[in-house]
């Protein structure tokens, strides 16, 4: 068929017109709802939700949330916002810009609870036949959570009538927990109750409880209740279950993400310990230099280019490395290297250092917290199932975590300079002699692992406060993985950082935080009395000797 300007022309003159005369249709149908009578405006409102108008809906909510007038000198229906001399309002049906007007040029349609039970119906109604699926999946959600019985009917329809699977569920378990619920023979209750024990969800937990506890309070049940009541504990049990396991999958996920903080905050730490022997202390004021690196990018983005605002985190990372890796060496080369041999006299040094760093922070940027915001693509969270959801900035920081340790394996094993570090690891005086500057070595080691101590501040900035006081509460931490792992093994640092982050997120709910550390800090006591080199030792000359 051959489509002319004429035929187009003609299909735009009557879509115009179709949403003209639906316009019509739902401003005639609006205004019932400025009688003084309630039985017109029921009727006024059940002829909006009928019109099939798409802005009947937002009409119903307005009028539900109290923010639906008439104005007194023509009688159009408006929505009102306040500003500063006034108000603003807008022709409900038509959404035009009708100015400023004072609160006694308005008067407000109102509702009483009879019409009020009638709107939420109404909106439910419509809400689930919405085009948008998100909206549709939380009315899904709210008559889960409402459970109106009037709503099975046209819960029904609308699931009958869904195409997309996600919404389609939610709809199932909305529909499923009405039936359960309100179901009016003993089949319809049981139905639904297969469909409810799949579910791993703590709302439907806390209904099949609230059904067993009501059952269970019931003096001289007939045998049909015994039996009915029996399958909700067995279907409660089922439900249990299966949160059970999500839970354990929640643990190791958040010990994982734990152990992804603790390997960030520990690895540069194990290439300073590991090459030069360095107890450095001052390495947490590593990681708040790189959290402070990242709030000041983020502030130059926010003031001089806010639309790179949201890849200022991106931009952070490489800042980081630059600022606290210079740090590092300058610390190597003005103090660090003179205190070589003597362990007790480099701790105090750099204990002093790290307060210093810190009293410097509080000096320019105040003592007070700072506030460095996720971008969009780090915020909210990845829902499995209802009793199961990761965070993006945790799966950020584990895929980041996963990231730096790459890189560094390709540094230490495919450049000159990881050659030359892993030869000063194994043998200081062999690698002088064979020409290796071992000095330079040093600095650049101790810069490297500085720097990446300064990334994990950027990662830390996205889960932890921003204050000159960030760092201490890894320093700790940090040792503990280093020493357990085995010193200067980046292998064992992983698997160190892993394994004390997923044991700790097992013993916390049991003995509580502090305690947890206490055991973990025990435990390693007491392993490193058994393998004094941790998991995996360095091989070398000077290790062994």
């Amino acid at each position: 068929m051959r489509i002319t300007i004429k035929t187009i022309i003609a299909a735009l003159l009557f879509l115009l017109a179709t949403q003209a005369s639906a316009s019509a249709d739902l401003a005639d149908a609006a205004k019932g709802l400025l009688s003084k009578n309630y039985s017109d405006k029921i009727l006024a409102t059940e002829t909006i939700a009928a019109s099939g108008d798409p802005r009947s809906a937002f009409l119903l909510e307005a009028l539900l949330g109290g923010n639906l007038y008439a104005t007194k000198s023509d009688n159009r229906l408006v929505s009102r916002e306040k500003v500063s001399d006034g108000y603003q309002i807008k022709d409900i049906v038509t959404d035009e810009d009708l100015g400023v007007v004072q609160s006694g040029d308005l008067s407000k349609i109102r509702i009483n609870n009879r019409m009020r039970g009638l709107i939420k119906d109404l909106v439910g109604r419509l809400t689930l036949l919405n085009e948008d699926p998100i909206l549709r999946l939380k009315a899904a959600d709210s008559v889960f959570k409402s459970r109106p019985k009037e709503m099975i009917v046209p819960l029904s329809d609308a699931l009958a009538a869904e195409a997309d699977s996600s919404v389609a569920a939610a709809m199932r378990r909305a529909l499923a927990a009405l039936n359960f619920v309100h179901g009016d023979t003993p089949e319809a209750q049981a139905e639904a109750l297969l469909i409810l024990e799949e579910q791993s969800d703590p709302e439907v937990k806390s209904l099949l409880s609230a059904e067993a506890n009501r059952l269970a309070a019931i003096v001289n049940p007939s045998p049909e209740v015994q039996e009915f009541a029996a399958r909700v504990d067995r279907a409660l049990a089922k439900v249990d279950e299966k949160l059970a396991m999500l839970g354990i999958i929640e643990n190791i996920f958040q010990g994982i993400s734990l152990g992804s903080v603790l390997l960030l905050a520990a690895i540069g730490l194990a290439i300073t310990f590991g090459v030069m022997g360095v107890i450095n202390m001052a390495h947490g004021e590593m990681v708040m230099i790189g959290a402070y690196t990242t709030y000041v990018v983020q502030e130059l983005c926010r003031n001089f280019a806010p639309d790179l605002l949201v890849y200022s985190l991106l931009a952070a990372i490489p800042a980081a490395f630059i600022v606290a890796g210079l740090c590092g060496v300058a610390i190597e080369r003005s103090i660090i290297r003179f205190l070589y041999g003597r362990p007790l006299e480099t701790l105090l040094a750099t204990w002093g250092l790290s307060l210093i760093l810190q009293q410097f922070v509080r000096t320019i940027f105040g003592p007070t917290n700072k506030e460095v915001s996720s971008p969009e693509w780090l915020s909210g969270t990845l829902e499995i199932t209802g009793g199961l959801a990761l965070t993006y900035n945790r799966i950020g920081i584990i895929l980041f975590a996963a990231a730096v340790l790459f890189m560094l394996l390709l540094v230490l094993r495919k450049t000159s300079f990881g050659l030359q570090m892993r030869a000063v690891t194994q043998n200081r005086r062999m690698a002088a002699s064979m020409g290796i500057r071992t000095g330079w070595v040093d600095a650049m080691t101790f810069g490297l692992g500085s720097g990446v101590a300064g990334m994990a501040g950027v990662a830390l900035s996205q889960i932890d406060n921003v204050s000159p006081n960030l760092g201490q509460a890894y320093i700790v931490d940090s040792f503990m993985v280093v020493v357990f792992g085995g010193v200067g093994n980046l292998w064992g640092t992983l698997v160190g950082a892993l394994s004390l982050g997923v044991t700790n997120k097992f013993l916390e709910p049991y003995t509580g935080a502090v305690l947890a550390k206490i055991c973990i800090l025990v435990f390693i006591i007491l392993f490193i009395q058994k393998r004094p080199r941790g998991l995996f030792a360095l091989k070398g000359r000077a290790v062994e000797n």
